[in-house]
């Protein structure tokens, strides 16, 4: 009986070191992931810490605002014997209206509403109490103080509570504005306010109000001393 030979000749030889090399390439790939995270891990945490080191890139363009001022000298001292005994709080409304004759207001002219605010004190001199320039009885019981009238002290306008409400100007004003030096023309406006507190200040009880207080801190001051009785006494004034 005749057998069948079928066609048994052998293909081409395997190859090991291929089939390792086909097996190991996946584990390669992600080997190569792993480390590209890492690295990218690393570098941003870098440039955190950087960050925080480097300052940060705003506008270019921005402004920044740099003091040159030189240092404050001490020009003097003065020993004050004053008691500042009273503070008035005063508010004043300026409306200030520059025209020019025969021109409309809309071409020249400027009308301004400035809001002011500020305090005077009242103060006494005590310069003759430290000098002993005081009268005590002869058993001790009682004494006089003489003293001046009491003064008020300029004006300080406060510029938290001072502002400009409106102000209108004409044509060419505007325009002379863009090249003046002082266009708002503010100081003139503090300087007018000053002269209105100053005169609200004197029409007001702030000196009588002040030489109460004073009267009233000697007399508990020098009661607490011994003494029975204690009379203060303040001078004419010889403006009134």
């Amino acid at each position: 009986m005749a057998e069948a030979h079928g066609d048994t000749s052998p293909g081409p030889p395997s190859n090991p070191e291929r089939s390792a090399l086909h097996r190991a390439r996946p584990s390669a790939s992600w080997a190569r992931l792993v480390l590209f995270a890492v690295i990218v891990v690393v570098v941003i945490a870098g440039l955190g810490r950087i960050s925080g080191l480097l300052p940060s890139l705003g506008n270019p363009f921005s402004t920044e605002s740099v003091d040159r001022s030189q240092p404050t000298l001490l020009e003097a001292i003065k020993d004050l014997s004053e008691y500042r005994a009273a503070t008035g709080q005063f508010q004043v409304v300026l409306d200030v209206e520059e025209d020019t004759p025969f021109v409309p207001s809309f071409v020249k002219g400027e009308r301004t509403v400035f809001l002011a605010g500020g305090t005077v004190d009242a103060s006494v001199d005590f310069t003759r109490i430290a000098r002993g320039e005081i009268e005590v009885s002869d058993d001790g019981e009682s004494v006089t103080v003489r003293l001046p009238p009491a003064r008020l002290s300029p004006p300080r306008i406060d510029p938290e509570r001072s502002y400009v409400v409106s102000r209108n100007r004409g044509l060419l004003d505007r325009a002379a504005s863009v090249f003046a030096d002082n266009p708002t023309g503010e100081r003139e406006l503090y300087l007018l306010a000053e002269e209105k507190l100053a005169a609200a200040a004197a029409d007001s009880d702030l000196v009588e109000r002040a030489q109460d207080n004073t009267r009233d801190m000697l007399e508990s001051m020098l009661g607490s001393l011994g003494f029975d009785e204690v009379e203060v006494v303040f001078e004419r004034n010889p403006a009134i």
